[in-house]
């Protein structure tokens, strides 16, 4: 496992992060062993959200039989819609989210915090002091956008500048191989993925800003379930929201590309996928990766150690052809 210190956290982060978004998880089942095999695997860094229905609680009930809440990092996130699709993005509902998240992770404080969504209706500065004073009643490490456009993330910051506050230091949008070609949960939901937000990347190298890549494998699509040759069936094999998220010729022609690769090189098709994530030029690049497989999980940490050329890396992405 590799790991990164980023601002306003104080240990270190596994580059891979584990994305609790998954069955048990939201059914609140136990889930204990399993993450027992993924703390022992080196994956410290947790993500989940109040939106995540039984997560937060099956996540709280392991910290506290394990007592090791000082060896794992968790970043969770507040002002997701509620059931009846009511915007939640202010103050208020940041604050109340926070209180519950505590109570169900067993946890006086979360070394990330991210707003899950955005209101661009809302004046950012109220979002901003919010998120301040967590921060400095000691309930929050580093905080930020979960689904913010980088120009919204550039305008909480000037607003924390003038202010003399901390601004937005880390940032979750949809990130990976897989160009996303329509909002996979709707409402909102961001992506920095595909040749239209090459300028969203570049302002992350820009500012230095940490990036956690949500559906870093595409929901599935570049994990090894469906081979190019079987688009027809993509649903069948994978879901109707993966096929509405991501089916497009060009995904599939990545994917055969990166079956070649995967062929020539002896690594499986979401080894190359992952690193393909870790070759970008980004400082801080962190993969949101989920899985109730262990030795699944195991297999995506080797993606770390995996060295691609900068033709390669073009070649994936269709941007050269050879």
């Amino acid at each position: 496992m590799k790991y990164q210190k980023i601002d306003f956290v104080e240990k270190e982060l596994s580059r891979i992060v584990f994305g609790t978004a998954l069955e048990p998880f939201l059914k609140g089942e136990n889930v204990d062993e399993l993450l027992d095999g993924i703390l022992e695997l080196g994956v410290t860094t947790i993500d989940t959200a109040r939106a995540y229905q039984g997560s937060e609680e099956v996540i709280g009930n392991w910290l506290d039989a394990r007592k090791c809440r000082d060896q794992v990092t968790i970043l969770t996130k507040c002002g997701h819609p509620d059931e009846a699709g009511n915007i939640r993005v202010n103050a208020a509902c940041m604050w109340e989210d926070l209180k519950i998240s505590q109570e169900k992770l067993k946890t006086d404080y979360f070394d990330i915090y991210l707003l899950h969504r955005d209101d661009e209706n809302r004046p950012v500065g109220e979002l901003v002091e919010a998120f301040n004073e967590m921060h400095e009643q000691g309930l929050i490490g580093a905080f930020g956008g979960s689904n913010w456009t980088t120009a919204r993330i550039a305008e909480a910051n000037v607003y924390a500048k003038q202010h003399s506050l901390i601004p937005y230091t880390v940032t979750s949008p949809n990130f990976g191989l897989a160009e996303q070609v329509n909002d996979v949960w709707s409402g909102g939901c961001t992506t920095i993925s595909g040749p239209d937000h090459e300028a969203d990347r570049q302002w992350c190298r820009e500012q230095h800003m940490p990036v956690f890549a949500y559906s870093s494998l595409a929901r599935g699509l570049f994990a090894g379930k469906i081979k190019s040759s079987e688009r027809a069936r993509m649903a069948e094999i994978l879901d109707e929201v993966t096929k509405f998220g991501y089916d497009c010729d060009a995904n599939f022609k990545r994917l055969a590309r990166v079956e070649e690769l995967s062929a020539k090189k002896g690594y499986s098709i979401s080894q190359i996928a992952m690193a393909w994530i870790f070759c970008q030029p980004m400082l801080d690049m962190f993969a949101i990766c989920g899985s109730t497989n262990v030795l699944r999980m195991k297999e995506n940490l080797a993606a770390l150690e995996i060295e691609l050329t900068e033709n390669e890396v073009q070649y994936l992405d269709l941007r050269t052809d050879q």
